[in-house]
């Protein structure tokens, strides 16, 4: 072995005595590694004791995300999700740590306590940080297809951005449309694509007079096998044109999980 590379074993073998699994950062490049024991041992020594990174609650990552949106601070916001995926892993970091940081950040934006501006700042970062994390996910031009969008009239993008990495993470093949988008711009893409499913993200407004009538159409639009899959704390608002096109309403990301999981098979 080279010097350079008893000294990255030395890394591995030191991040994976602070709590580390080696399937999480054997493909980390030396000065990733040499960032994350660095934040470890301060870690370790602003708190007085040893906390493996396993052992961190999903809620301290989902607060320290929070005081980086807040804060606005780009560096930090990334380095908390890292530290998080390392943790978590892809899909426990997702659950347990994106989609309630995406909850929390609604009922922040409602109450005023932060502006449509870091809405926006985190909905970027996060859509970019989990862009990449999927990108190991070796998708085949056979996987299932799927579409990512909200509707016209819906601007608010981080439920889209989470319903696109976990499709990812389970192996479909995602396209990812933004927001805002009217119903035959949407189905053409669908179309183009063969996807087989639609999935859209409904936030806000919960009372757009509009919004029933575009889903309807989206519906007539669409190839019929294509199965539409929603979510977001508005469709309760919608309930009934979600009723009359079949789409199935996922309430929490477990739910989308679920669904993408059958309509996979």
């Amino acid at each position: 072995y080279s010097d350079e590379d008893i000294q990255r074993l030395a890394l591995l073998r030191e991040a994976t005595l602070t709590g580390h699994k080696i399937s999480n950062i054997a493909a980390l490049p030396d000065k990733a590694l040499q960032a994350l024991m660095k934040e470890d041992q301060e870690h370790l020594r602003s708190n007085g004791n040893a906390v493996s990174a396993d052992n961190l609650n999903a809620g301290v990552f989902l607060e320290r995300c929070l005081l980086a949106i807040k804060a606005l601070d780009q560096k930090r916001l990334e380095e908390e999700m890292t530290r998080a995926a390392l943790s978590l892993g892809h899909q426990g970091m997702i659950v347990r740590v994106v989609a309630p940081l995406a909850q929390r950040i609604g009922q922040l934006w409602r109450a005023g306590e932060i502006t449509a501006g870091h809405e926006h700042f985190a909905s970027a970062l996060i859509r970019i940080f989990l862009a990449n994390i999927s990108k190991p996910f070796a998708v085949t031009e056979s996987a299932p297809g799927v579409v990512i969008a909200t509707p016209s009239g819906q601007l608010h993008e981080l439920g889209a951005v989470l319903a696109s990495a976990a499709a990812s993470s389970l192996g479909w093949r995602v396209t990812y449309l933004g927001t805002n988008l009217p119903a035959a711009e949407i189905a053409g893409v669908v179309t183009q694509n063969k996807a087989k499913a639609l999935g859209l993200s409904i936030v806000f407004p919960e009372n757009d007079p509009n919004l029933e009538d575009e889903l309807r159409r989206l519906r007539k639009f669409l190839p019929a096998h294509v199965k539409i899959v929603v979510g977001g704390r508005a469709c309760g608002g919608y309930q009934s044109a979600l009723n009359d096109i079949g789409a199935f309403v996922c309430h929490d990301i477990n739910d989308y999980y679920d669904v993408l999981g059958k309509l996979s098979c």
